[in-house]
């Protein structure tokens, strides 16, 4: 029986997608656990030295930056080499480099011997992994399940990336106070159960890219399809403009240490606030999938993100900030939900992987480089004004992209246009179904 035929179930039904779902979550845990605790180590250093506030702030915008210019100048390359070669090697290659980047934090830790250059060295090495990592496994996932349950098995992909990038830092946090070394060690160990997992699955087949377009021209090709279709565009910058203002998680070891002064236990408890909140929001949605007026919807939580992120700002209340952040990673969470499995639907296999990479390319923007925005702007302004001014930026964001993208406010369901159906499974390989 083809996947096609195949009766409707759950994606954890079928084999090759729990491995797949395994990786992608341990991967995204220890890679976000791993930044918070270079960024805690980062600010920690600098202000021991002596530096301000402000100046120890532009050490942590520097580290946004270092981590966004791989992912800048390569994530054209990334999604032209998930659409031309196996994206499961892909995968496994880039898990060995972050393994090897995080063996070497945690022997550095360990022996107490941290400096800011071993930290700017391997943030770089860091973003040249996660711009080849990204586009590989956003554009597997739809390749293994028959097409009538791809709309959960795309945000069950997109759950695991969410929750792990939330979850993650507060894990690291915690571990943190433990032992200093230890987020890097229980790294070591998921990027391990990440490569296993993805090892686990066999040669999946993706429809073949055009041989009669060079590679520049068919970078361009991906790039063309972005920019016409408004869905897919609307969508990718929508999250690029409102956390790039917003974004508050960069500045989170200036607030525990400096302005809420809860310490390394505070920064934990700061991390795992919007991790609670997204958690909970996976779990809804994975019991209760969104089915109606998801474009009005998504538009709304990014409007709740900005709310609550300002809130957060001004706070000096622990409680207060906690709740806050609470709101802002379940309206995150919201957010992603939709606007992932709305590019994924709406982008034909064959250029999925171009399209993953400018979308990646678009999140690393707004995490990456709005760390380092979020980190200069406190540099100028104070960190509390920047916080706030990055959740009135996600509002008026919210505002403007209603009006120029008209068919995020006009989107009720997550049906793909009636062309892209036909192509999803070109070669319609059997899932593996244990």
């Amino acid at each position: 029986m083809s996947d096609t035929e195949s009766p409707a179930g759950h994606p954890f039904h079928i084999g090759n997608f729990r491995a797949y779902w395994t990786a992608r979550l341990a991967m995204t845990l220890a890679q976000y656990a791993m930044l918070l605790i270079i960024g805690w180590q980062t600010y920690n250093i600098a202000r021991d030295s002596g530096m301000s506030v402000g100046a120890a702030s532009g050490q942590l915008a520097l580290i946004g930056l270092l981590q966004f210019a791989p992912l800048f100048v390569l994530t054209p390359f990334a999604g032209l080499a998930a659409d031309q070669y196996d994206r499961r090697k892909i995968g496994l290659l880039t898990i060995l480099l972050q393994l090897a980047c995080a063996a070497v934090l945690a022997a550095v830790t360990w022996q107490d011997a941290m400096t800011l250059p071993v930290l700017f060295a391997i943030a770089i090495m860091l973003g040249v992994a996660r711009t080849f990592t990204g586009p590989a496994l956003s554009s597997l996932a739809p390749n293994l399940v028959p097409k009538a349950i791809l709309p959960n098995a795309i945000a069950l992909s997109s759950i695991s990336w969410q929750v792990g990038m939330i979850v993650g830092p507060a894990m690291g946090g915690y571990l943190y106070a433990i032992e200093p070394a230890m987020p890097y060690i229980v790294a070591c160990g998921l990027f391990v159960v990440a490569f296993v997992a993805l090892a686990m699955i066999g040669k999946v087949p993706q429809q073949a890219m055009r041989k009669d377009i060079r590679p520049i021209g068919q970078i361009i090709d991906g790039l063309r399809y972005v920019a016409h279709n408004k869905m897919v565009l609307g969508s990718i910058t929508l999250d690029l403009f409102a956390v790039f203002l917003a974004g508050a998680t960069a500045l989170f070891p200036v607030y525990a240490r400096d302005i809420l002064q809860v310490g390394e236990q505070g920064l934990a408890q700061l991390a795992m606030a919007p991790a609670t909140g997204a958690a909970i929001t996976a779990a809804w949605f994975s019991w209760r999938p969104l089915k109606h007026n998801v474009g009005p919807k998504m538009l709304l939580a990014v409007f709740v993100f900005g709310i609550a992120t300002i809130v957060f700002g001004l706070s000096t209340s622990m409680p207060l900030s906690l709740a806050m952040l609470f709101i802002v990673g379940a309206a995150d969470m919201f957010s992603v939900y939709i606007r992932s499995s709305l590019i994924q639907l709406h982008t034909p296999d064959d250029k999925r992987g171009r399209v993953s990479s400018v979308s990646q390319l678009t999140i690393s923007a707004s995490n990456e480089g709005g760390d380092f925005f979020s980190g200069s702007l406190a540099f100028l302004i104070g960190p509390v004004a920047a916080v706030v001014a990055g959740g009135v930026g996600a509002i008026v964001t919210v505002a403007i992209w209603s009006r120029v993208f008209p068919v995020l406010r006009t989107t009720k369901t997550f049906d793909p246009p009636e062309d892209l159906l036909e192509d999803r499974h070109p070669s319609k390989p059997t899932p593996q179904e244990v």
